[in-house]
């Protein structure tokens, strides 16, 4: 029976104000965000738990965030050991609830009993409304104080849990929710726990946003997702749920004829980013699968030195999912799975599963495998084409481009490399610039479309090559965050067909080969301005239709017939001294952070625009095209 005498105590709640850090991660958004979260995983553990089916989460006006779910609701007796609404014990201390008492919860997500005590102490106020046993009851609370002992307050048909609350701008950098990146924690959930309906709303805006989210079919579903615009190897995914030494074990992958690798592990609904025993384990036992099946077939002789996990895993998209009943994770965000026991379970597992499939289904075995093996020629040719790039910068001393105007400061936090489109912008950039912190690499040409090319390919190649040597850091598997020569890298391209396209090949690029430094916000847009207004004197730049209409309206306060209007086409037509007051001084410029907010999306947005497939692109299009503006004819 779920009651107060389910919930265990373990004191202390005056921490969390002084150092939230030590508890969410962080006080800028990933910890506020971190906040909704473990109130949305204290509802999956119910859902988990056969309890809950519908999980509703609603950003209000103000940044308020609502959830609700339809499960037992948290108990609200008075709890025999500590005289008070067992409710009130789980939202004021640390250590307090369920989770520690294996009856109620098998398996769990959250912070084991801290989260959602937690969330109340980092809010400015927080409300809990408890429907049980036909009643409903209430108690609410300013920064992780009761203001009232928990209340009935009147009857309910319905029975489940609602918190509302209020994060304290007083802790968080800023208590401004992205809808975007709630919603892909959501549909990761309702992924990994098949027949969940999980709904996202979000109403500060004055037309409501939403997404309602429910796959019946679980990690293999996501992997569907994943891939539903790539072109497949094999028709459906490779999917297996089981169960090995009480550990929840649910896999599925699929083969595409890309090259890149697409992976995704969980361990109890939580994303861990850094992987940790179970994603061992599942590399592991599809290397060693696959070498065994390549031993005994046509293609041994093609791939006499084995393949090695690059090569198993190219064009790979993979969900594993574990749910284990006492996990450990290193750090308290949990980003990596540290139980050695899981490794084995899943490495067991997957040797099984795979082997069995592979005997019923020889024909794709085969394609796989022939993919594989011409992964592992790509990856031989791949390691010359490296060998071949470090003998040259060896050779050519500083080894760096020598378009590459650099700068004087040493310290990457304090450099900016801005990338330019064309020699002629690249030339009023370099005159313009501040030769102290800002290096001009200018581009000539369009680049490769990475997405439709291998790594030998991408290092060898002629307009990416002097990237790769600029920024410093290496390229795919050698890519390393710390070797990065510059901590803002700012694309600066023309406000055209053309400039869009350089800057999404550029964005592709970064993405495939250069991802940890899109992930750590080192990527920047710059916006050059559209046009150019002046009056005698007095010179105005507006980066818009909307700015050239306010600031003939408001500045110079008459008709544009008495303006000077001039439209930009390129970078190439500003000079030097408008160039650095417009996009390139810190103090005026504008620049845009390229976020990786939803890696989910992130995927499918450059499979869809880069890819081989043209209908989805043209869907897209079709979909998109009254929203476009500025576009050239």
């Amino acid at each position: 029976m779920y009651s107060a005498q389910s919930i265990q105590v373990l004191k202390g709640l005056e921490a969390v104000r002084k150092r939230p850090g030590m508890y969410v991660g962080s006080t800028g958004p990933e910890g506020l965000h971190h906040l909704v979260y473990e109130v949305v995983d204290n509802s999956i553990d119910e859902a988990l738990g056969g309890f809950c089916d519908t999980i509703e989460v609603t950003i209000e006006k103000d940044n308020i965030i609502r959830v609700e779910d339809n499960g037992r609701g948290i108990p609200v007796d008075v709890h025999s050991d500590e005289g008070v609404s067992a409710l009130e014990i789980v939202m004021t201390r640390l250590h307090a609830g369920g989770k520690f008492d294996k009856k109620s919860y098998a398996v769990s997500g959250g912070l084991h009993g801290v989260g959602v005590s937690v969330v109340n102490a980092l809010s400015e106020w927080c409300e809990v409304y408890v429907h049980k046993d036909e009643r409903l009851y209430f108690q609410r609370y300013h920064r992780g104080v009761p203001e009232k002992p928990v209340t009935e307050i009147g009857g309910t048909a319905r029975h489940g849990t609602v918190t509302v609350f209020k994060a304290d701008s007083d802790v968080f950098e800023s208590v401004l929710y992205s809808f975007d990146l709630l919603s892909k924690r959501l549909r990761e959930l309702a992924f990994l726990n098949k027949g969940i309906r999980i709904i996202i709303r979000d109403l500060r805006l004055p037309t409501e946003k939403w997404h309602e989210f429910k796959f019946d079919g679980g990690v293999r579903e996501f992997v569907e997702y994943l891939n539903k615009n790539k072109n497949k190897i094999h028709k459906e995914p490779i999917y297996f749920e089981r169960t090995r030494e009480q550990i929840g074990i649910e896999i599925a992958l699929e083969y595409n004829d890309g090259y890149n690798e697409n992976m995704f592990s969980f361990a109890n609904n939580i994303n861990t980013r850094e992987g940790g025993t179970h994603l061992i384990g599942f590399k592991s036992a599809l290397t060693r699968t696959l070498n065994e099946f390549l031993k005994r077939s046509k293609h041994a002789k093609k791939a006499e030195e084995g393949l090695t996990g690059d090569d198993v895993r190219e064009g790979l998209t993979a969900v594993v999912s574990v749910k284990v009943p006492e996990p450990q994770f290193e750090g308290q965000t949990k980003a990596k799975l540290g139980n050695s026991e899981v490794k084995g379970a899943v490495e067991a597992t997957v040797n099984e599963a795979l082997n069995d499939y592979f005997e019923r289904n020889p024909k794709i075995a085969e394609a796989i495998l022939e993919k594989t093996v011409l992964a592992a020629k790509a990856r031989a040719a791949a390691r010359k084409a490296r060998e071949l790039t470090r003998r040259k910068n060896f050779l050519e001393s500083s080894g760096l481009p020598g378009k590459l105007a650099d700068c004087s400061e040493k310290d990457p936090r304090r450099a900016e490399l801005y990338i330019v489109e064309g020699d002629s912008a690249g030339g009023s950039a370099k005159m313009g610039r501040d030769r102290e912190f800002q290096a001009i690499l200018p581009l000539w040409g369009k680049m490769l479309n990475v997405e439709k090319t291998r790594i030998d390919k991408v290092l060898s190649n002629d307009k990416l090559n002097p990237i790769i040597q600029t920024i410093g850091a290496g390229a795919g598997d050698d890519f390393e965050l710390s070797k990065m020569r510059y901590h803002k890298i700012i694309v600066m391209a023309d406000a055209d067909v053309d400039g869009s396209h350089i800057r999404t090949l550029l964005l592709t690029f970064f993405y495939r080969y250069m991802f940890e430094m899109v992930e750590a916000g080192h990527v920047y847009i710059a916006m050059p301005p559209l046009y150019k207004l002046a009056r005698g004197k007095q010179v105005v730049y507006a980066y818009n239709d909307a700015e050239r209409e306010r600031a003939v309206a408001e500045v110079f306060g008459e008709s544009e017939d008495k303006i000077a209007v001039q439209r930009y086409k390129g970078l190439g037509e500003m000079n030097p001294d408008q160039l650095w007051e417009t996009t390139m001084n810190p103090e005026t410029r504008n620049i845009i952070q390229v976020r990786l907010d939803d890696a989910v999306e992130a995927e499918a947005i450059f499979t869809t625009l880069m890819g081989e497939q043209v209908a989805p692109r043209r869907t897209f299009i079709e979909q998109n095209a009254l929203s476009v503006s500025n576009l050239d004819v």
